[in-house]
């Protein structure tokens, strides 16, 4: 039981008829340490009631001018999602499940226990701050303009970075841009074409460490039809293509020696050659590269090539060294993933976001883009599920791997393993869950709630 006088563990609006019932809820509430506000009727709970109400509403069903539920229906029009806990007499049960189909959070007994009724209200304010978190977090990428738009975060290596990029965004000099695998580097050079004079014009990437070393020369500068067997018409190469623009030249380490001679010659004249040609060719273009690791720590990369790329630089912080960006990312690309598939997104919970910032992200923002798109589509998998596949929970076949576990653990492992088994079968069904299992709801939702078991995970509609 949490003391009063410690900060509240949420806000609670509490709705009954009867003044004598709801002044003992709310002496009991208060003393779970709820901030509480006690309403005679729904017409009253409205009044108090606003979109950005920062708790969960609990009412009784059976109230005179407008019902428990009556008043469920207008919350959730206002916002939908919005967790509503009704309180009903016990011959109820029926209308009550009919209740949480239309929404409802969950639902309490008469005469009910003062701890199951905390318990819920505990799991249902958690809900609240998550849809809060999940609604700011979504009004600041919405709010976002310009360079805040393109890269998401508010750690200080990314408002740096920002910063940087705006400023050399006007210089319009050749740039070397320094970041790990799957840091987006290419996306930086994307931003500094597209805040820059350049921005009307071409922006043209290319890989050289994914071009056969025989056509890159042919992919930078083109060819005259016959240059070579297969060529059977002229081609444009991306020097041509990107002149008036930027050519973004990515894993410029691996490129060969002998194009990094061609490529400084066309850095320092302005002109190129197609294969098989003799006709000067004038470009005028910005040239951005990028790579893994400092190019002066390359033997095979020429030093008269890197002065001419290293006017300026960037430096993209690895994403183990910017983890207060991690949930901000990772809410925008589920939900990206959500519009996309038309699903429901996915609230992310304190476990999940805990789990996250923990993770040291080898494969940085490409990694992570990849973890948020299976999040939002498999509703059942937390996030430590898709990190840890080889870390199983305790299933029923690990109790006989380690029969020197206390009875308690091993009972505990087997009715949880039960009940996700059964709500995983009835596709999230409580009805048929308690009907198969054998147990009132009170008695499911308590075991539930101990196991941390949640009915979301296994189902895309409510129960």
């Amino acid at each position: 039981m949490s003391d009063s006088s410690q900060s509240p563990r949420g806000k609670v609006l509490l709705v009954d008829d009867e003044a004598a019932v709801r002044r003992s809820t709310e002496k009991w509430l208060q003393m779970a340490g709820f901030e509480v506000i006690g309403c005679s009727s729904a017409a009253e709970a409205l009044a108090q009631f606003t979109p950005e109400f920062p708790g969960v509403v609990v009412s009784d069903v059976k109230m005179p001018e407008m019902t428990g539920q009556a008043l469920m229906a207008e919350l959730l029009k206002q916002v939908p999602g919005f967790p509503v806990v009704l309180v009903t007499g016990h011959g109820d049960v029926d209308m009550a499940l009919a209740a949480m189909r239309q929404g409802a959070y969950d639902f309490i007994e008469k005469p009910f226990n003062p701890e199951r009724l905390v318990e819920t209200i505990q799991r249902a304010c958690e809900k609240r701050r998550l849809m809060l978190e999940n609604l700011r977090l979504q009004q600041h990428l919405s709010s976002s303009s310009g360079i805040d738009r393109r890269l998401i975060g508010m750690s200080p290596a990314i408002q740096r970075l920002k910063q940087e990029i705006l400023t050399q965004a006007e210089l319009d000099t050749n740039v070397i841009i320094y970041g790990e695998t799957g840091t987006g580097k290419e996306l930086v050079a994307q931003s500094l074409h597209e805040f820059s004079p350049r921005s009307s014009k071409n922006f043209v990437p290319i890989n050289c460490g994914a071009i056969p070393e025989s056509l890159i020369e042919s992919e930078l500068f083109g060819h005259e039809a016959g240059a070579f067997t297969g060529a059977n018409k002229r081609r444009i190469g991306k020097f041509e293509y990107a002149s008036g623009g930027t050519l973004f030249l990515d894993e410029i380490e691996s490129m060969p020696q002998h194009l990094q001679i061609k490529l400084l010659r066309a850095l320092q004249e302005g002109v190129i050659e197609r294969l098989g040609g003799n006709t000067p060719i004038s470009v005028d273009l910005r040239v951005i590269a990028a790579a893994k690791t400092d190019l002066r720590e390359e033997e095979s990369f020429r030093e008269d090539l890197f002065y001419r790329l290293n006017v300026a630089q960037l430096h993209i912080a690895p994403l183990r060294e910017r983890l207060e960006d991690v949930p901000l990312l990772f809410e925008h690309y589920v939900r990206m993933t959500s519009e996309e598939h038309a699903r429901e997104q996915r609230l992310l919970p304190d476990q999940d976001i805990r789990t996250l910032q923990s993770y040291a992200w080898p494969g940085n923002v490409r990694e992570l883009k990849n973890i948020a798109m299976r999040y939002a589509l498999d509703r059942r998998m937390s996030v430590a599920d898709i990190l840890f596949p080889e870390e199983k929970p305790l299933q029923l076949s690990a109790l006989n791997d380690d029969p020197g576990q206390p009875l308690a653990v091993q009972v505990a492992a087997f009715e949880a393993e039960v009940i996700k088994r059964s709500l995983e079968l009835h596709q999230g069904n409580i009805k048929a869950v308690m009907e198969t299992l054998d147990l009132p709801r009170r008695t499911l939702n308590q075991k539930m709630a101990r196991y941390g078991i949640n009915r979301s995970d296994f189902t895309s509609t409510p129960d």
